[in-house]
């Protein structure tokens, strides 16, 4: 069975947009000034040596644009390498490949992508993806890069409404910059 790994850059106040998505987010590439070439490193440990990406349409086209082209490094190699599975009516329409449609039920694709022998899956982005993805408890693992930075708007790490989990913390590593990277093993629904 695969193991399905969330990533995610986050602000302190739990914003993971980078973006402006159509000019709406005031803060597109807040996180830019905390690179290094240390955090670089851990980002890439934490994918993995090899892994295929779980992806929303958005988040995948805008990997498209920039991953192909990017210089080879580890990460831009591992990136386009990964099978790309991604949530979109539109399957006919990807280009970055090697690529896969999730079908028209995303739960149960990725129940059966899980299912399947191969190597871990990571998400990275796709804001919508990850909440449906927290609500029927598919996600095994979550990889906070905490920043610290507070921006107040944004597109958050779930969706208001998403069920309460529990994370057991796996390890933490703080960088000189003022990062945090937290693993945690998603345990289940809160108890109170």
């Amino acid at each position: 069975m695969r193991k399905l790994k969330l990533i995610e850059h986050i602000s302190l106040d739990g914003v993971i947009q980078h973006s402006a998505d159509g000019g709406h987010f005031p803060y597109s590439d807040w996180n830019v000034p905390y690179r290094t070439p240390v955090g670089r490193d851990a980002v890439t440990a934490a994918h993995g040596e090899r892994f295929d990406l779980l992806l929303g349409r958005r988040t995948y086209d805008m990997w498209s644009g920039f991953w192909p082209k990017a210089p080879s490094s580890p990460m831009a190699d591992r990136l386009n390498a990964a099978t790309k599975y991604v949530a979109t009516h539109h399957p006919e329409s990807l280009a970055w490949g090697p690529f896969e449609g999730l079908g028209p039920d995303i739960v149960e694709g990725v129940r059966r992508l899980k299912s399947q022998t191969g190597p871990g899956l990571v998400l990275s982005g796709s804001s919508m993806l990850t909440s449906v993805l927290l609500e029927h408890g598919l996600a095994d693992e979550a990889v906070l890069i905490v920043y610290p930075v507070l921006l107040g708007t944004g597109k958050r790490f779930f969706a208001e409404g998403t069920p309460a989990r529990v994370c057991e913390l796996v390890s933490t590593q703080a960088f000189p910059s003022g990062i945090i990277l937290s693993t945690y093993k998603l345990a289940g629904p809160l108890k109170t």
